[in-house]
């Protein structure tokens, strides 16, 4: 029996290493160039500043964070930030029986947080909409910034929908938070 050109027979093995067609001549072409835009800098506007810590809790077996703290760290730094500017969560409950669901959420890593580092997790509004909120999360390690070489650990793009906490229908983002919010994305957040 004949193997099929393209594949690999069993004497040659299955860890050959597989071709790939490049295009340097490319504009863009190259390292981070597969990376889609809206991650690889933060949009701009001011930041809300969330400070953490790795502990040995947040590491998987390699000694780095397992990746779906960064989702943890995230929705905490978010709850934050709303609190931050005098909104909390229980408020938008408490009077508009409405709650902030994650809808969407786009997330790339880049470098590995590890144990006992200081991480700040940073967070920008990107749009406010009529039911939705658009969010830019980016962790860095204390002290390091983008235009420092070293970017950030991971970004995240996170859309938000508001809904009626009962029937989970979606609900226009009530003021103040539209507003607040609003108001972030043009230079609002207080540090």
């Amino acid at each position: 029996m004949t193997s099929a050109p393209d594949r690999p027979s069993a004497s040659e093995g299955v860890n050959r290493p597989r071709q790939t067609a490049s295009a340097p001549d490319r504009p863009g072409a190259g390292e981070g160039a597969n990376r889609p835009r809206s991650l690889q800098e933060p949009p701009p506007g001011p930041a809300h500043r969330y400070p953490l810590r790795v502990y040995f809790e947040d590491t998987d077996a390699g000694g780095m964070a397992y990746h779906a703290n960064y989702l943890r760290w995230a929705e905490r730094a978010r709850t934050e930030s709303l609190r931050d500017i005098g909104l909390p969560h229980q408020m938008m409950i408490e009077l508009h029986d409405s709650i902030l669901v994650v809808r969407r959420v786009e997330v790339e890593y880049w470098r590995p947080a590890r144990l006992d580092d200081a991480i700040v997790v940073e967070t920008r509004v990107v749009a406010v909409r009529g039911v939705t909120l658009v969010l830019d999360q980016r962790m860095l390690r204390e002290g390091e910034g983008v235009g420092e070489g070293q970017g950030p650990l991971a970004a995240l793009r996170v859309e938000l929908a508001c809904v009626d906490r009962h029937n989970l229908r979606p609900r226009r983002i009530p003021e103040p938070w539209r507003g607040a919010l609003g108001g972030s994305a043009s230079g609002g957040w207080r540090q």
